[in-house]
């Protein structure tokens, strides 16, 4: 299959009804999930027709998505990403260039001093001192390297014509949820409640350091109807635990953890449905 092909798309409705999307070599499903929403199921290479995957030909699971029109602007955006790729001037090189990460096994440059390496075990970028002093100092490391994990979104917040739409978009996304400080600092701006996952657990944990936080969960086999919780103070899992009961309507964990209302939920000293503890 051509480059070209990668990016053709096009969905489908299997015979169990759910939406799928082929895109190239690629495969996707959106399943229903328990806690709403869709979740994204991919694969590669499934000989059968859309109409007949089935849920167990798929061997990725993640992303939760909020509905299928979600879904569909998903799967467009990785069509559109990949017809962005083609017009990038990404070149292969051969460096066997040692790494933080070990010896480079396939490298790409990105352009002059912007060069990214994959070893046996991980990745990343590694850029020239003089494309390095272009990163904001408040993303900037000093070595110039930049792991493929998280830090990759540093190099493309710098270098944003080197990336597709997509790319952007993810290494935005990145650095909200992982360095909100930084991110302020870089881009002037304050993020608000719900624009990075780190800021609100930080406030949450700050919010609530006072208050019984559920560090472990399990549905009750001793009371049905319920969930049995172990709390402690902050969430702090090296602090005393206590054990509430809490109705499995109402339990929800959340983004941050749920908090316990001493005056609502029932402390439980019971026999436990944890396995290992006695009471």
């Amino acid at each position: 299959m051509n480059s070209a092909d990668q990016s053709l798309i096009s969905f489908h409705r299997t015979r169990d009804g759910f939406l799928a999307a082929r895109l190239g070599e690629r495969a996707f499903l959106a399943l229903p999930s328990k806690t709403g929403g869709v979740s994204l199921a991919s694969a590669r290479h499934i000989d059968q027709p859309p109409e007949e995957w089935r849920p167990s030909d798929f061997y990725i699971f993640g992303r939760l998505l909020e509905d299928e029109a979600a879904f569909r602007r998903h799967v467009e955006q990785l069509a559109d990403h990949q017809r962005q790729l083609l017009r990038l001037d990404r070149r292969e090189v051969r460096t066997h260039a040692v790494t933080p990460w070990g010896t480079a096994q396939m490298s790409w440059a990105y352009e002059e001093g912007v060069v990214c390496h994959s070893t046996a075990s991980h990745g990343g970028f590694r850029l020239d001192e003089e494309r390095n002093a272009l990163v904001h100092p408040a993303y900037r490391n000093a070595d110039g390297c930049y792991e493929e994990d998280s830090q990759w979104s540093k190099v493309a917040a710098t270098f944003p014509r080197l990336f597709t739409d997509y790319e952007r978009k993810c290494a935005d996304e990145t650095l909200r949820a992982g360095e909100p400080e930084s991110y302020e600092i870089v881009n002037n701006v304050v993020l608000r409640p719900g624009e990075s996952r780190t800021k609100d657990a930080r406030k949450f944990r700050l919010d609530h350091a006072s208050d019984w936080i559920v560090i472990s969960a399990i549905t009750s086999r001793q009371r049905r109807g319920f969930v049995e919780c172990v709390a402690t103070i902050g969430g702090d899992r090296r602090g005393r635990e206590r054990r509430f009961l809490v109705s499995d309507v109402e339990y929800d964990p959340g983004r941050h953890g749920f908090v316990i209302d001493p005056a609502r939920h029932e402390t439980y000293i019971g026999p436990s449905s944890f396995i290992g503890r006695v009471g």
